[in-house]
């Protein structure tokens, strides 16, 4: 008589809860806010001294940047993959397009460089969440 062979057990993806959140919950947009912001001061300086309100403008930037990235991700999982693969590409497009405006380069190419951008970053987080689902 055949037996079916023994299933190796199968790891859930957790669902977003606030009670219990690894350190890597707070790290990493935490770590990605300070490099943004970073890079905003650096590009809102324009070779000209580092002064308040460019270190201020940089941190207004990065916790920005990491608040929407911690809220996309408590709030990502619950979201249909399509959506929630389309909400990261918005916000990877919208914050690298961000980024290229404070080059003062025309408007046009801004938004030709988000778009590009999102549209990447959505395919790519479409076909994480596609081929690793439950």
């Amino acid at each position: 008589m055949a037996h079916a062979a023994p299933a190796a057990p199968r790891q859930h993806r957790q669902m977003a809860d606030m009670t219990h959140l690894s350190k890597g919950a707070y790290v990493r947009p935490l770590l990605l806010g300070l490099v943004y912001g970073v890079w905003c001061a650096f590009i809102e300086r324009q070779e000209g001294p580092v002064t308040a309100a460019n270190v201020l403008y940089g941190i207004l930037c990065g916790v920005i940047f990491a608040g929407i990235m911690f809220g996309l991700a408590r709030v990502g999982p619950r979201m249909m993959r399509e959506v929630h693969a389309a909400a990261y590409g918005a916000f990877g497009g919208i914050a690298v397009g961000y980024l290229h405006s404070l080059t003062d380069e025309s408007i046009l190419t801004s938004v030709v460089i988000g778009l590009a951008v999102a549209v990447g970053v959505g395919a790519t987080a479409f076909y994480r969440y596609y081929t690793h689902e439950d």
